[in-house]
């Protein structure tokens, strides 16, 4: 029998590219300068990092080159790691025009799609998705938080250059399905008794509710409970990605956010971070 995939977004991967695509043709020639949520990075500084999203998942997962070999002992390290990446790719990709970055992506995009459908989603991963708390990750979680990257970059353009197209129940849930697989490894050090739900809302009608429910003494993520829930946090869509990836913070939005029951387990759940940050 088939095994069902908890999360299956590989066929996502080409629509949200088709998506972006659509968006970088569209963008007048101020528009890549302007600036983003991802703190320092611009416009095309954000579709530059997409960019090298594409190649270094083919170079180092398809192609199996790594080029650097980094001497990673701790999530900090790792974190260092990444970051150092990022900047020197986004530095060097300025004296790239925005027609070659077009370019750039017309190529990579359907390989890196390609890459990713042909892969058996229950195999080893070979990145761990750390922010989820896991140390080894099957293919579909990987892909999931590949899919994650891609619609926040994606998104934070539109942010900035005011061009909807992607805050849909079929892009967004997805995405925000995703990150709340953050929510356990957040609440990992946090001691309560059996049957504690806490209840993240996501409200309008792309989003959902989300229960972490604490059960032998540790805590699952379920889309359903009998508990009743100790703490019900609610925010907006627009509020929801913008936090979980850590480009603001509670207290910014503290006016928009509804909170019910226990203060403290709400202050938990609104610190979740879903990227690498």
């Amino acid at each position: 029998m088939e095994k069902n995939i908890p999360i299956d977004v590989t066929g996502m991967l080409p629509l949200i590219d088709q998506k972006l695509m659509e968006l970088l043709r569209s963008l007048e020639p101020a528009d890549w300068q302007k600036p983003t949520v991802a703190k320092l990075w611009s416009v095309k500084d954000v579709a530059a990092h997409l960019l090298d999203g594409n190649i270094r998942i083919l170079s180092i997962l398809r192609d199996d080159f790594r080029g650097e070999n980094p001497s990673i002992n701790s999530y900090q390290d790792l974190l260092d790691f990444l970051n150092g990446l990022n900047a020197d790719w986004v530095k060097a990709m300025k004296r790239v025009s925005p027609e070659m970055l077009i370019l750039l992506h017309e190529l990579t995009g359907p390989l890196y799609c390609r890459y990713y459908a042909s892969l058996d989603p229950f195999d080893k991963a070979g990145f761990a998705v750390d922010w989820a708390g896991e140390s080894e990750s099957k293919n579909w979680m990987h892909i999931a938080r590949e899919y994650t990257e891609k619609f926040l970059h994606q998104q934070q353009i539109r942010d900035a250059v005011g061009k909807p197209g992607i805050m849909t129940k079929e892009f967004f849930y997805p995405f925000i399905d995703i990150f709340m697989r953050a929510l356990p490894h957040t609440f990992r050090h946090t001691a309560a008794a059996t049957g504690t739900c806490i209840q993240l809302t996501i409200t309008g009608g792309i989003g959902g509710s989300w229960f972490l429910t604490r059960q032998n003494n540790s805590w699952d993520l379920v889309k359903e409970t009998s508990y009743q829930p100790a703490t019900i946090v609610e925010l907006a869509p627009d509020d929801a990605w913008k936090l979980f990836s850590k480009s603001i913070r509670a207290e910014q939005i503290s006016d928009k956010i509804n909170i019910q029951g226990d203060p403290q387990l709400a202050a938990i759940a609104l610190g979740m971070v879903s990227v690498m940050a």
